[in-house]
């Protein structure tokens, strides 16, 4: 893959990267047509840039066929309106195979989500992503690090090994962390995705943040957009008028260890009559009494 693709790549993670929900049809299956619609909303919102299989997609809810489905809906809807960065994991054939699939459907990247083991060591680590991007030379690479403990250092030691690794979503709470490794990591080597959305935005920018993720997006898109135009211009007193008004959708999202993360977006969602509520376990759908605040913040948006 030449330099100057990767460099259309790289450009295209400095943004709102959505994150699409799935939506369930009454029987259980993914509801194709909402999906799409779906996606049709968020392209005609102004969003250049999604996620399929990502967390807020509950991509470790889906079974291998409906992971695949998924991208092959979103990368024929999205046609040439916007990037795809298809999610991928679990054990390396799988994360392998995943990725090969999404080059083969067209797909211009892969985000590698955090491994889900109980021992992992950086070393591993490294192998494991090492692995997957050597497997897809052609595709840009982006680590989904959900890790307080990795050093910045073997990033960079990926990096030297697999130059398609392009751009980091960094998804651990703490700015000052962050800074830290994208410096010890190289802050001009990588595109530097604030994973844990608007509420964490503003701060991850400041320290060298040039794009971040977005659930909220599938809700409404003029305000996760109005957010990062404030933050490429340096505004942060806008941007942070932006996070006041997202604050409480996003509180609720995080309550209890983040178990509402996708529930209160498809809850959202479905106030505006745009996709049905229900998710998969471990999740749950919201509470009754819980659910009159979302639609009153959704519709807000929507107005």
């Amino acid at each position: 893959m030449s330099s100057a693709t990767f460099e259309t790549q790289r450009a295209a993670l400095a943004d709102v990267v959505a994150i699409p929900v799935t939506p369930f049809a009454e029987d259980g299956g993914v509801e194709q047509d909402t999906y799409r619609a779906l996606l049709g909303r968020l392209l005609e919102g102004g969003v250049r840039i999604l996620t399929p299989n990502g967390n807020t997609g509950e991509f470790y809810a889906l079974n291998p066929e409906e992971r695949r489905l998924v991208t092959e809906l979103t990368i024929d809807e999205v046609g040439d309106r916007a990037a795809v960065l298809v999610g991928v994991g679990h054990d390396v054939p799988t994360a392998v195979a995943a990725a090969r699939h999404a080059h083969e459907r067209g797909a211009q990247m892969v985000m590698v989500h955090q491994p889900v083991h109980p021992y992992v060591s950086q070393g591993g680590w490294v192998d494991y992503h090492r692995a997957i991007a050597e497997a897809v030379p052609e595709l840009g690479v982006v680590p989904y690090i959900r890790n307080p403990q990795l050093a910045g250092t073997r990033l960079a030691e990926l990096a030297d090994d697999c130059p398609n690794v392009i751009g980091v979503k960094y998804a651990v709470p703490d700015a000052a962390r962050f800074a830290a490794f994208a410096r010890d990591a190289g802050l001009e080597r990588f595109v530097w995705v604030a994973g844990l959305a608007e509420p964490y935005a503003p701060s991850y920018f400041s320290a060298g943040a040039t794009g971040f993720t977005s659930g909220l997006v599938n809700v409404a898109p003029s305000v996760s957009l109005n957010m990062i135009e404030a933050l490429r211009s340096g505004d942060y007193a806008a941007a942070m008028k932006v996070w006041e008004q997202i604050r409480r959708f996003e509180e609720l999202r995080a309550a209890h260890g983040s178990a509402n993360n996708v529930t209160v977006v498809k809850e959202a969602l479905a106030s505006l009559g745009l996709c049905r509520r229900e998710v998969r376990p471990p999740s749950s759908v919201l509470p009754e009494a819980e659910r009159a605040e979302v639609a009153a913040i959704a519709a807000g948006w929507s107005m």
